[in-house]
């Protein structure tokens, strides 16, 4: 009896030395993320993994409408960051995700941009007779696109600007336009413009909340997983709340 039970202890710490040296491979979490999250969700990305290190990310960017259409169409990712809320919400309206599972995590602003080398004024930039090209995303799909052309209407302007108006697939393509020289002056995201990556490139200039809609942006876990739920619950506590406002976020309840 004693030899058999040597032997069984044997055998289980074998099997706990294995375990230690081949530890279970990481998780996986696919995430579609509106552009105007690039560099905030990498970094959050970074800070999570940290805590959670068998969560490896994919994080995938682009506009919100977009994702929503593939998402509509099976696309396998685990969770969805819109820069609209009301994307998630159709999801939850036509039973693709349960209704609760919807949440915001962060309302966006917009801020006109110019190049570090511009002599152009981002105050005035859009008034400004000399600009041939402004860069907006594409309002039928971006979010962000939407709330530039309300601006533009708010202001005055976007009758007169129309024809100069060039239009990004998303907020970080806009933004890439204004950097290459393809257009002058864009409206971007102010969580690019005042990105750290960024901030030393061009000024910025913050558009006023009351010429555009409030943009409630929200997610939803597309795919119920414990890493979804963990880091859904890290972006809504006080790390993850910090670091959106770091990028330039207006936060839910303030």
């Amino acid at each position: 009896m004693l030899a058999t039970r040597s032997g069984a202890i044997v055998v289980l710490l074998a099997l706990l030395g294995a375990s230690c040296r081949h530890p279970a491979p990481p998780r996986k979490l696919s995430v579609a993320a509106a552009a105007d999250l690039q560099f905030a969700l990498a970094e959050a990305a970074r800070q999570f993994h940290r805590q959670h290190r068998q969560t490896d990310f994919a994080l995938n960017y682009g506009s919100s409408g977009n994702f929503y259409a593939q998402i509509r169409n099976g696309a396998p990712f685990d969770l969805f960051l819109s820069a609209d809320v009301q994307y998630p919400r159709n999801l939850a309206h036509d039973g693709l995700v349960p209704a609760d599972s919807v949440f915001v995590y962060a309302s966006g602003r917009i801020a006109v941009w110019v190049p570090a080398s511009s002599t152009l004024d981002p105050a005035t930039a859009l008034r400004d007779p000399s600009v041939q090209r402004i860069a907006i995303a594409n309002p039928q799909h971006a979010p962000y696109g939407r709330a530039a052309e309300a601006a533009l209407r708010s202001m005055g302007l976007y009758d007169k600007l129309a024809k100069k108006l060039v239009l990004g697939e998303n907020i970080s393509q806009t933004l890439q336009f204004v950097q290459s020289g393809a257009a002058d002056v864009g409206i971007v995201a102010l969580s690019l413009a005042a990105a750290p990556n960024v901030r030393g490139q061009g000024r910025y200039w913050e558009v006023p909340l009351e010429s555009y809609p409030k943009m409630e942006q929200g997610g939803v876990i597309l795919k119920d997983s414990p890493e979804a739920r963990e880091f859904r619950d890290w972006l809504l506590a006080p790390a993850g709340r910090a670091l959106l406002k770091q990028f330039g976020f207006s936060l839910p309840g303030e």
